[in-house]
């Protein structure tokens, strides 16, 4: 695994910050990548551009920095690739595999029943862009969680690869984002578990090879929400980077001992990627904080 290549990914968000649980996903696809002498990518999930705040980047590289979380190369970000994702749209449409969709929210169920596959759409109408999907049967291995197995067609349907406002699609947006950054480990939270498949899914339509993939825990608060910009979680306090880390490393049950808990982030990371055992999260889909 000496040429394995894992990402970082950081949306900027509404409050400008990073919280505990952005960086203790973070921490954890870090120590898998230099436990295995990995590279790890760091890029930036801007394609939402209402939820964008100026300042916002500059905030998390210096959180990631302190630390001690160095990533490997430049630093990627998704707005600079627009060509990219249209192009490869352009020829969705022309091989007739997405169409154009006027359904709201609203409208959807948990599958969505395909009501726009088969209308003439024209362009002119406010539209999403669905992508088609077939029977197949969906499969992997997770690191964690094993054996992994989905029906899109049948448990999710159709679905939306360009949002009504012109936005891509995060789950169409990362599979050509982590073919350009040659990733071939992810490790992610366990909320998006449920998208890994709708990204085999495109993976095996553009012919691509799909990944090794790692859902860790995510951390909940008191009253069982996950740690989130949209609930506004507070910014990690980095007048202490030691002690932030020790707790990091305590929640992704990593047993570190007391003393460590002084020592620099250096040594911290050092004694973290020499312990580091991904298995102590086995069977465990959120850590309540």
């Amino acid at each position: 695994m000496l040429n394995s290549q894992y990402t970082g990914r950081f949306a900027p968000s509404p409050t400008g910050h990073l919280h505990f649980g952005s960086v203790y996903t973070a921490l954890a696809s870090f120590l898998e990548a230099r436990t295995h002498q990995g590279l790890w990518r760091l890029r930036f999930d801007d394609l939402d551009t209402p939820r964008n705040v100026l300042g916002a980047v500059n905030h998390i590289q210096q959180t990631l920095e302190t630390l001690g979380l160095h990533w490997d190369g430049e630093v990627d970000y998704q707005s600079w690739h627009l060509d990219e994702y249209h192009a490869v749209l352009m020829d969705f449409m022309a091989n007739e595999q997405i169409y154009r969709c006027q359904c709201s929210r609203k409208d959807l169920g948990d599958i969505y029943a395909q009501t726009c596959r088969n209308q003439n759409i024209s362009d002119n109408f406010l539209h999403s862009l669905r992508l088609k999907t077939d029977n197949r049967e969906i499969t992997f291995n997770d690191d964690l969680h094993g054996h992994i197995s989905q029906n899109l067609a049948m448990q999710h349907g159709d679905f939306i690869l360009k949002r009504k406002d012109n936005i891509i699609a995060y789950q169409f947006a990362v599979v050509l984002d982590d073919i350009r950054q040659e990733v071939n480990h992810i490790v992610r939270g366990i909320d998006l578990l449920d998208s890994t498949p709708k990204q085999i899914y495109l993976q095996q339509l553009l012919n691509l090879p799909t990944p090794q993939y790692l859902h860790v825990p995510i951390l909940v608060d008191a009253d069982g929400h996950k740690l989130s910009k949209s609930t506004l979680a507070t910014a990690v306090d980095l007048t202490t980077p030691n002690r932030v880390l020790f707790q990091l490393l305590q929640w992704l049950k990593q047993n570190p001992p007391l003393e460590l808990e002084n020592e620099n982030v250096d040594d911290i990371l050092k004694w973290a990627i020499e312990h580091w055992n991904v298995a102590q999260l086995e069977s465990i889909k959120h850590i309540s904080i």
